[in-house]
């Protein structure tokens, strides 16, 4: 896992989220984020995840830096 030197980025990694593929600027907000909104995020995160396939092709992160 990498390590991005902040406890809401790392707890988004941990969580699954491509951050990697994510632009500075957009670690930037994702990692400025409230406890209430990192909830509100792994929690649509795991919702969706209850309902993805077990294997998904990889698509693009068209607009968007969730999962």
């Amino acid at each position: 896992m990498h390590d991005f030197g902040n406890p809401v980025l790392d707890r988004l990694a941990a969580a699954g989220l491509p951050l990697d593929a994510l632009s500075a600027e957009q670690r930037d907000v994702l990692g400025s984020m409230s406890e209430e909104e990192v909830v509100l995020l792994l929690g649509l995160k795991a919702r969706l995840d209850e309902v993805e396939p077990e294997v998904q092709a990889h698509t693009s992160l068209a607009g968007g830096a969730l999962f």
